[in-house]
């Protein structure tokens, strides 16, 4: 038993118990006291002092627990851990990251239902501070997303975030970093070719131009995901920034890379696990920690840029833009349509994917490459 919590029919013992020396407290109650004998008298002065005052203490405290309940940090780990089900898990956490850095600090603990526009301007304005105009308005989204579910759960009475609107200026379009033309982009697949590192990290250099999808999704990669027989890979909708399951076409010089990767990961989850740990996928860093290792920064490549080589190059060669689209996984503004058509246009998606296999195969090795050229609607 508990000497803090001690039975109802032993208040006679308890004010023994509670006079005695600590060792004899721990003897009688089978453990150590949570809390000090000052701390103990220091709340009993509290609150006799609150009864003097008309006020109930047991009253008090339960409304100190449900200011907490209440607060802007507990409804927004209540609305994420509801949505992340729905959310790929790198973003899940880099959403709540962002809200333990920028916003709990100094919202967090105030209830959500008396904070105004003017406490939200003063959280978006320290992010501003910094140079991070982006992460401002991407903290807006998300302090405007706890407010809409605040008030659908009944803890909020509006949403001040609308007001907000124009507050904080617009950031400036930033572009991933990418080389498209063709002499550049052989001399970086020569590179990627000639890279001398894990091999891991090897594989997903050389598969990051021939398959174009967004780094996330390329390291996430399972096994269980590769169809070797019909040489495809089917990404599930809750790895998709849109939600809705791709498929990606694996060109034959894909399908090699893999193979020869099979041995070495093929008993674990993931295509391309941590290099520290084989329980997690690689980190989202390594791509272009190996990128910068070769020599090209931030400003010449990035692992995001691959898809914008081959959007660029695709587009010049002559295929069919919605096939191109389609392959990139672009945002779909229908999302039932985005969720039903994700075999659109997969036969002709087969043949570019091969296509831009062979032709960056040209590009690598130096040849004079003559790109097949397809006509739209053919």
């Amino acid at each position: 038993m508990c000497w803090c919590s001690p039975p109802a029919r032993a208040c006679s013992a308890w004010t023994t118990a509670a006079r005695a020396p600590a060792s004899a407290t721990r003897w009688r109650w089978g453990c150590s006291p949570t809390v000090s004998l000052k701390q103990a008298r220091e709340r009993r002065d509290e609150a006799r002092k609150l009864i003097a005052d008309g006020i109930d203490p047991a009253t008090r405290r339960q409304a100190g627990r449900l200011a907490d309940a209440e607060s802007f940090e507990a409804i927004a780990r209540e609305w994420h851990a509801k949505h992340s089900a729905k959310w790929t898990p790198s973003y899940a956490t880099h959403l709540l990251r962002r809200l333990e850095a920028n916003v709990f600090p100094y919202i967090g603990s105030r209830p959500i239902a008396g904070l105004q526009a003017p406490d939200i301007l003063a959280v978006l304005r320290r992010i501003e501070a910094r140079g991070v105009i982006e992460t401002a308005h991407r903290v807006h989204q998300y302090i405007a997303l706890v407010f809409r579910y605040a008030v659908a759960t009944g803890r909020a009475s509006a949403d001040p975030t609308p007001a907000l609107r124009g507050a904080i200026p617009t950031a400036p379009k930033v572009h991933f970093a990418s080389i498209k033309e063709p002499a550049k982009v052989g001399q970086l697949l020569r590179d990627l070719h000639a890279y001398a590192g894990h091999p891991v990290t090897r594989a997903a250099l050389q598969l990051a131009p021939l398959l174009f999808v967004r780094p996330g999704e390329l390291r996430h990669a399972e096994w269980a995901e590769i169809d070797f027989d019909k040489a495809e890979w089917r990404i599930p909708a809750h790895k998709m920034k849109m939600r809705a399951l791709h498929i990606v076409p694996l060109s034959t010089q894909a399908v090699a890379i893999l193979r020869e990767l099979e041995p070495l990961t093929g008993r674990r989850q993931y295509v391309f696990p941590s290099l520290h740990s084989g329980i997690r996928c690689m980190s989202e860093n390594t791509v272009n920690v190996a990128l910068r290792r070769m020599g090209y920064d931030r400003t010449m490549m990035t692992g995001h840029g691959f898809r914008s080589m081959a959007s660029t190059l695709l587009n010049e060669q002559g295929w069919n833009r919605d096939a191109i689209e389609r392959q990139l996984a672009h945002a779909e503004r229908d999302a039932v349509r985005a969720a039903y058509n994700y075999a659109e246009h997969l036969p002709e998606r087969r043949r570019m994917m091969q296509a831009w296999s062979d032709y960056l195969d040209g590009l690598r090795i130096g040849a004079d490459v003559v790109p097949i050229k397809h006509k739209t609607g053919t």
